[in-house]
């Protein structure tokens, strides 16, 4: 089960979440997104013998896994972790004002996977979307995308968790068409109200699940994430 693969955070999550669902993880810079959906994903995978596929598109496969390594999370042999650059590499070599439509090579990778490893693939996470769209020239039109992307997720009924800067102070309103689109939010912030610096999870939304409402403090070291318990104000 998700909620037993990080300790503590069956604090967070009363039932489990299951497929098919898209869930934004959000939060500012330096909130442990990346960490907390690799985290999560690799123990979760190394539990259940199932398959995953990690995207990044904000760095390379080998300095992902280096950033992971230095805080002792390993990768699980059965999630594989990709990256675009060469991707872009080509498209920025391509003439005449062609360019690579990267949610439709996203697809692509994410059917072949499903058709290769089948019901064994069952977790797809995209850090980041902001990433994608910055590589869009149409970054509207991609927008509108989103649904048939998120439709095509759920179709093959994988639990997907993707990645979504947001400001500290930003409202969940205010995530645009994803935040409508998507089946759960989760925002990983940071609270430096009471002179020091504690990171925290909060679930604003996860259909079909029990959840806590609450800000719960989160704890980083050797070996990953885990989740202490909720952060009384006052």
């Amino acid at each position: 089960m998700f909620k037993d693969s990080i300790p503590g955070l069956d604090k967070v999550f009363k039932t489990d979440i299951s497929a098919p669902k898209v869930v934004l993880v959000t939060g500012p810079p330096g909130s442990m997104k990346t960490s907390f959906c690799y985290t999560l994903m690799s123990k979760y995978l190394e539990k259940q013998g199932e398959f995953g596929l990690y995207t990044t598109l904000e760095e390379t496969v080998s300095s992902h896994l280096k950033n992971m390594e230095s805080l002792g999370i390993k990768l699980s042999l059965n999630m594989q972790v990709s990256d675009l650059t060469d991707i872009r590499e080509v498209d920025s070599l391509i003439s005449e004002g062609g360019s690579t439509d990267y949610a439709m090579f996203l697809e692509k990778m994410i059917r072949h996977f499903k058709k290769t490893r089948g019901d064994k693939f069952t977790v797809f996470a995209l850090d980041s979307l902001g990433a994608l769209y910055s590589l869009m020239e149409d970054q509207e039109g991609m927008r509108k995308k989103m649904f048939a992307f998120f439709k095509m997720l759920r179709d093959l009924n994988l639990m997907t968790f993707v990645i979504m800067e947001r400001s500290i102070s930003g409202d969940s309103q205010l995530l645009g068409n994803e935040g409508f689109l998507a089946d759960g939010i989760i925002m990983l912030g940071l609270d430096r109200s009471r002179g020091k610096l504690v990171r925290y999870i909060q679930v604003e939304k996860m259909r079909a699940c029990s959840h806590s409402m609450e800000r719960h403090a989160i704890d980083v070291k050797d070996g990953g994430i885990s989740v202490l318990g909720p952060i009384f104000d006052g």
